[in-house]
Parts: structure tokens; sequence; C-alpha cells
């Protein structure tokens, strides 16, 4: 099983506990980075995995993302599965009153958290010749109000929604397309949003399993969408906060 993962920033990213779970089931790895500020971050988790390639990749630039898919067809041939684990919206949109966000900060925060996932698709489709799974991640947030969350709680929800119509689009392939909705987790991403600490806490507290999801957790369930024992769920939203979804 050979994939690409998008989004690890360090060591401690949900895409490093995906990556993680992966190479425990054998997998190959392709992963990127952001820029050059971010590789040294990002490659001794590289190394330690032994992933194939690191290669840079800015969503914001298309000629990269030729670029990282290009290396993947001269070296692999094809492609059995994505992880797109990214997400940003503008510090100052991102705080405040969601009524506050800015038209420009909105369409970032859309463009980079969300729509990336749909170029990133595009592109691997044609990989997928024998069938694949595609998955990215998302949060509570995109279906109840959390404070701190302010705007990327509608970006979640834009995204969702994409991977019900990608699901749909990419079915015909035999290409299955989920998100995993986790718990809080102590990330660089969550770092940024305000009221985070309290929102692990009421988590831990509220959750029918009182406690919280840990990077390992997460890439097991990552690596069972992925598997071929999940070959029939597609487009759907899954879980895995310990329970605290289903509290009131």
């Amino acid at each position: 099983m050979r994939g690409l993962i998008v989004g690890i920033a360090n060591e401690h990213s949900l895409a490093t506990g995906c990556a993680d779970a992966i190479c425990d089931m054998g997998g190959s790895l392709a992963l990127t980075y952001l820029d050059d500020k971010a590789l040294p971050h990002v490659q001794p988790v590289a190394d330690r995995l032994g992933a194939e390639f690191l290669l840079p990749l800015n969503v914001s630039d298309e000629g990269q993302m030729d670029a990282v898919f290009e290396r993947i067809a001269q070296e692999w041939g094809g492609l059995d599965f994505l992880i797109h684990s990214i997400a940003f919206a503008p510090k100052a949109d991102l705080h405040g009153r969601f009524m506050d966000c800015t038209g420009e900060g909105f369409g970032i925060a859309m463009d980079i958290s969300c729509h990336s996932l749909v170029r990133l698709a595009r592109r691997a489709v044609p990989l997928m010749r024998n069938g694949g799974s595609i998955l990215t991640m998302s949060f509570y947030g995109s279906e109840k109000v959390v404070p701190g969350y302010g705007l990327m709680g509608p970006v979640k929800a834009a995204l969702e929604s994409t991977v019900r119509y990608l699901a749909n689009d990419l079915g015909v392939y035999e290409i299955r397309v989920n998100a995993l909705s986790t718990g809080p987790v102590k990330t660089r991403a969550a770092s940024g949003l305000s009221h985070f600490d309290e929102l692990m806490r009421t988590t831990a507290e509220r959750a029918p399993l009182r406690s919280l999801v840990t990077l390992e957790q997460v890439g097991e369930m990552a690596a069972f969408l992925l598997s071929p024992k999940a070959r029939f769920v597609t487009g759907q939203t899954i879980y895995v906060d310990a329970g605290f979804n289903t509290t009131a």
C-alpha cells in the first residue's frame, strides 16, 4: 500500500499518527512539507518513518502540486491512498466573532482547508487505477458551535460536504472518500485556537469514555478506513472523539 500524506507539521501532527499506523501495516509513504521553515520539523518524522519521498508542497502553488504527483507517477506509477490533513485561517479572521471575519480571510481558509482537497483528489485519481482511498480531517465544530473555533466551523462543514460529493463522483472508480472527525488533540494547528485548553478539559469530563483521544487512536482509525476492511465505507464523517459528539 503506497500513499501520499499531506499535512505533517511535526511529530505531534494528526497526520503523523496516521503515518505511524500505516507504517505498522507495511505501507510506503510519500510526505510533504510546507516550506524551508517547516522542513527541519518534518524531516525527522520522514526519516523515522522511512518515507520514500519528502517533497515541498504549498497547496496554493499549482506547480508544486503538479510536481508532487509527477514524482509519484515516475517513481511508483500509481497510488493507493491520499491523506489530506491541512487547515489554515488568518489569525485576524480566526479570533473574535465569526461575523467579523473578512471575505478575504474566509476565502483563504476555504481554499487551503477545503478546496485543496479537491485539487489533490483531481491529481490523485488518475494514479488510482485499481481503486483507492482518500481521507481528510475534520472536527465537531463543523456540526455544533464550539467556542473559539470560529471561522473554521463553516469551513469544516464545507469540507465534510465536499467529502460526500467527491465520494459520489469517484465511487465509479472504486475510490472511497471519507473524513475523520477527531476529538481535540494538542497539535500545532490547535494551538492557534482560543479556549483550546478549556475545550480539552471539557471534552475529557463530558465524553462517555471520560478521556481524550490520542494520535495513535486517530491513526488506527485512519489505517482501518484506508484498508480493504473498509471497502464499502465512503462519503462518511467518522467520529474518533471518545463519544464526545453524542453529548448535549
